[in-house]
């Protein structure tokens, strides 16, 4: 028998999550979803930033040190970092021009908006002070941000991704450089690590439909009354902000600049992106 893919049973825990926590606001088994089911939302969404470190860490480490040119190796990571840079900051435009165009949270009442900016005003002072900060840093500093001053401490966080990155390439750098008879047992270490995070991702995304399913239920049932029409509302409007801005990211903006740069043309290219977008 042939298996759904797994973007279908992505798809289908999404309906019977939203269909099941309708149900239970319906039945008052709130309570029952809350603790039995939702946790299992916040699962998976820890077993997804568990994996991301290490799969970044060992996949970059991993492809670096496999490549024997050194000269080669610069030019790669040059074009990546500056790849990465410019096309971070494209995202970053375009989510801030959909989103102050589409506003998704004004469709909740200005009750739930004073609710919500209460229940997050810790996290939302936090992130004006950090916005402070870096207005009055100097113009290098994002990239004194990007050198870690302890490896363990940006492993330990998933916000500082960049300091990942730059360790794992620093890493694989140095792999190169050395010798290949003193490096051959980590690089067989390495190859058989990434399989393994590999296999554990795989592992994760058959968990997806269940996790998803899960963190639906929890949020319809985390509302009630109006509050679930204006949950709804809000997140139709959310989710076609972020449809529209990823459509326009996706199907025209990258598109447009690999043709330009490369001889990747339109078809190939989102054929090639098709399956990492299906799961993303």
């Amino acid at each position: 028998m042939k298996r759904i893919p797994i973007h279908w049973q992505i798809i289908g825990g999404i309906v019977f999550g939203i269909l099941f926590g309708l149900l239970g606001v319906q039945f008052g088994i709130e309570e029952f979803t809350n603790n039995w089911i939702a946790p299992f939302g916040t699962i998976f969404i820890n077993l997804l930033k568990l994996i991301a470190i290490p799969l970044i860490l060992i996949s970059l480490i991993n492809g670096v040190s496999n490549l024997k040119n050194v000269a080669k190796l610069s030019r790669i990571g040059g074009k990546t970092i500056g790849i990465y840079m410019i096309t971070t900051v494209i995202a970053i435009t375009v989510g801030l021009i959909f989103v102050n165009i589409m506003q998704p949270g004004k469709t909740f009442s200005e009750e739930k908006q004073m609710e919500l900016r209460e229940q997050h005003a810790d996290e939302s002072a936090e992130q004006a002070m950090t916005a402070k900060e870096v207005q009055e840093e100097g113009p290098l500093q994002f990239l004194v941000d990007i050198v870690p001053q302890n490896f363990f401490n940006a492993v330990g966080d998933n916000s500082k991704m960049l300091q990942v990155i730059f360790f794992s390439l620093l890493f694989g750098i140095a792999m190169v450089i050395v010798p290949d008879d003193k490096t051959k047992t980590l690089k067989n270490l390495l190859e058989g690590l990434n399989d393994i995070i590999l296999k554990i991702v795989e592992l994760i995304m058959r968990f997806a439909p269940i996790g998803v399913f899960a963190l639906l239920a929890g949020q319809i049932t985390d509302f009630a009354g109006e509050e679930l029409a204006q949950l709804f509302e809000a997140l139709g409007y959310y989710s076609l902000t972020v449809v529209l801005g990823l459509a326009f990211l996706m199907f025209l903006l990258y598109p447009t600049i690999i043709s330009i740069f490369t001889k990747l043309n339109y078809k190939q290219f989102i054929q090639g992106i098709g399956p990492a977008q299906m799961l993303g």
